[in-house]
């Protein structure tokens, strides 16, 4: 028995959603939000790629709030990992938002990698690449990363360890995090912590963004 598909966001739907978060985006960029839902909407029936199952709420937590990151930083271009990407939050959004970006997207799931895989060809983007792995034993397929993310992984401190070591030498690390974790971040040693900036109408979601520390600064 299919499980009938909600209708396609309409472009302008979209466009105001990004407005809200300060984001503007072309028609090409618009397409490629729509066909990313409808190819995400599919595929979660097979693997649990995304709890949320409202193309309108998905537009919002899962696209305007990962691409709110390129406003908080900003990213325009350069090497960026997202580690444990699962359904591609933040990289392919912010790949979409900033095509001058080579993304990896980090990902020990095989199922998961593979749709990531097939959206990543599905929308035509290049400089994307999939890794199958987990983020600790890649080094030299990233190396030297500008920007390292993670939104949904959670093991802050060996993420963190992971992008500032000699083998990644990520220059800065960009987290999606709940208010609670914030000071359990900051406390991590070998960072400089920018202000935490606000997630347009969220309550209790952050994005914080650090810069590398020099061994002499340490």
């Amino acid at each position: 028995m299919s499980t009938l598909q909600p209708p396609p966001l309409t472009d302008e739907a979209i466009l105001s959603a990004l407005a809200s978060f300060q984001i503007t985006a072309s028609r090409r960029q618009v397409l490629q939000i729509q066909q990313y839902i409808s190819v995400l909407l599919k595929w979660n029936d097979k693997i649990n790629l995304t709890a949320i199952r409202d193309p309108r709420e998905i537009l919002y937590r899962h696209f305007c709030e990962c691409m709110f990151g390129s406003v908080a930083v900003p990213v325009e271009k350069g090497r960026l990992a997202d580690v444990g990407s699962g359904g591609g939050f933040p990289g392919i959004p912010l790949k979409i938002l900033r095509p001058d970006l080579q993304v990896f997207l980090i990902e020990s799931n095989i199922k998961k990698a593979t749709f990531l895989a097939e959206v990543s060809r599905d929308l035509e983007l290049s400089g994307v690449r999939v890794l199958v792995n987990r983020f600790e034993d890649v080094a030299e397929d990233v190396a030297p990363l500008d920007y390292a993310c993670s939104r949904a992984l959670g093991e802050f401190r060996s993420f963190l360890a992971w992008a500032g070591s000699d083998r990644v030498a990520s220059k800065e690390v960009i987290l999606w995090i709940g208010a609670r974790d914030l000071e359990e971040v900051q406390k991590i040693e070998g960072w400089d912590w920018r202000e935490p900036v606000a997630v347009p109408q969220s309550l209790r979601r952050l994005i914080l963004v650090g810069s590398r520390k020099s061994p002499l600064k340490q």
